[in-house]
């Protein structure tokens, strides 16, 4: 198995040898299949052939054309909240990817922690999820999470997010690169948002701009940036994130994209001398805490950082001697915010 980096490093080129060339074949291989089910699944809605439902009530997608983390979940908190600014009741809806036995995954326990009192309902149904929100909690909106390609609700407005680190997933459908559908599935989307946009330079972020314009020229486009808050640990404290600038610290995560984590720490100015990756939506057991543990005390560092996706599913604040801290991140826009709070309002007057 890879990890994610390693997977990265792979898809895109930048491993090479003989054996990465025979892997990459063998992906494009694979590719072939999974690329044609999805074009006749999107097909049959296209086409009318699948039934697509509607609820009484609009509903905002919030989705990817990638796999992993493309900040979806700041998107989301972003987006409940401009609602209920406006005085809007809003449910969150998501498939709960990564959920055991009717638990909360992470992206709904960290949902719950920065959006105290706004209903979360996972179910891999998204129409009878939106349906029962409606109904159980009266809302009066719903956003759904990670949705682009889940076709069977009907949607009054598509959000995609882009990650500016791998916009169009190396050129290729999973498993020979990272997108899960083809590019021209832009085409659907109402909103593009490049984020981690302050990784690219004006000019890159212009070029990516012209290439989504050519696949979906009626969509709105958005630059935004996912900058560190502050650190959190699991009792609830906060800290700045400059008291640890310099700093010796070890890291690890368990996201889609790791790259965008140790992004994060760079902004942060941390010295980290060590990091672990896990898969994404990881669930951590007795065994991985004892051995973050032992790792841990192993090092000289000042903490340990994580993810708030990690830290809501682990639930302590140290690992053995060191602390244990999240990175906490906020969503900010560069460009694009008035077009897409427009849209929203259209949405909130209705």
């Amino acid at each position: 198995m890879f990890s994610p980096s390693e997977f990265r490093a792979l898809v895109s080129g930048r491993k090479q040898g003989l054996t990465a060339a025979l892997v990459r074949s063998g992906l494009r291989i694979a590719e072939i299949p999974y690329s044609l089910a999805v074009r006749w699944r999107n097909r049959r809605y296209d086409t009318g052939r699948w039934g697509v439902h509607r609820v009484p009530v609009p509903v905002v997608s919030v989705g990817n054309l990638t796999l992993g983390g493309t900040g979806k979940t700041p998107m989301v908190e972003w987006m409940v909240r401009w609602f209920r600014r406006h005085g809007m009741r809003v449910t969150v809806v998501s498939r709960g990817y990564g959920a055991e036995g009717g638990s909360a995954n992470d992206e709904a326990l960290e949902l719950q922690q920065k959006l105290p009192g706004v209903p979360h309902v996972q179910n891999p149904d998204r129409v009878e999820a939106a349906r029962m929100a409606i109904a159980k909690f009266g809302c009066q909106v719903v956003v759904l999470d990670d949705a682009f390609q889940h076709r069977r609700i009907a949607r009054d407005l598509d959000v995609v997010l882009l990650d500016a680190l791998e916009p169009f997933g190396f050129g290729h459908v999973f498993p020979r690169g990272t997108l899960r559908e083809p590019v021209t599935g832009l085409r659907r989307a109402d909103v593009v948002v490049l984020t981690r946009s302050e990784m690219l330079e004006p000019a890159s972020r212009e070029a990516i701009r012209q290439q989504v314009a050519q696949v979906a020229p009626g969509a709105d486009w958005a630059e935004a940036n996912h900058g560190p808050q502050s650190l959190r640990n699991a009792a609830g404290r906060l800290e700045p994130t400059e008291s640890l600038a310099g700093k010796a610290v070890a890291a690890f995560c368990g996201v889609g994209n790791p790259e965008g984590f140790r992004h994060t720490l760079r902004m942060c100015g941390y010295r980290v001398i060590a990091f672990r990756e896990f898969a994404d939506h990881y669930r951590y057991t007795r065994a991985d805490v004892d051995s973050l543990v032992t790792w841990a005390d192993g090092l000289e560092v000042e903490a340990v950082l994580c993810t708030d996706k990690d830290l809501v599913k682990l639930g302590i604040d140290q690992l053995g001697r060191q602390p244990l801290w999240a990175v906490t991140i906020a969503l900010g826009f560069l460009t694009g915010q008035p077009e897409l709070e427009s849209r929203l309002a259209a949405l909130a007057s209705t």
